[in-house]
Parts: C-alpha cells; structure tokens; sequence
C-alpha cells in the first residue's frame, strides 16, 4: 500500500500533466472543460455534496473527480498525454 508521500508526489506529478494538457492546442476544447472541472472541484473550498452527510458526503469526491478525468482522458489524443507524461518524468 502506497504511502501517504509517495501518494502526494503522484498527485503533484498527475497535476503538472494535467497542466500541461490543459495548455496544448492539440488537446480538445471538451477535454479542456471537463479536465478544468476536475481540477477545479479538487480545488474548490466546498463540496457539492457536504462531507457531513454520511458516505455520500466522501463518496462524491472518490467518484466525480476521477469521473471528470477519465472523461477528460477518453477525449483526448494518447499521444499528447503521453507527451506531457514524459516530460514531467524527466524533469522538464
């Protein structure tokens, strides 16, 4: 099971890809909105749905989130993404 660091080093690595999707002209208006949205909910400084609610309160964040990416993903080119993915490994 992955540790909490290393879970954080992953989200900071997936949101500098994710930036630099967002900034690519080959990277499609919808993937831009939806990816926008994904990030814009992690981000934002409410929930939808209120964490106090049981289950549903955690439950929204554990499903739109990686909903809006995976969406945001499907309409985006591979090779774009695979672009950026590399250049965030090595360094750049």
């Amino acid at each position: 099971m992955p540790s909490i660091r290393q879970l954080l080093k992953l989200f900071k690595r997936e949101l500098a890809v994710y930036r630099g999707v967002l900034a690519d002209p080959r990277t499609p208006w919808l993937g831009k909105v939806l990816l926008g949205a994904a990030i814009a909910y992690v981000l934002m400084p409410f929930d939808l749905i209120p964490d106090w609610i049981p289950v549903l309160g955690q439950l929204d964040d554990l499903v739109i989130v990686p909903a809006l990416v995976g969406l945001a993903l499907w309409t985006i080119p591979r090779e774009v993404v695979r672009e950026h993915r590399e250049r965030v490994a090595a360094g750049g």
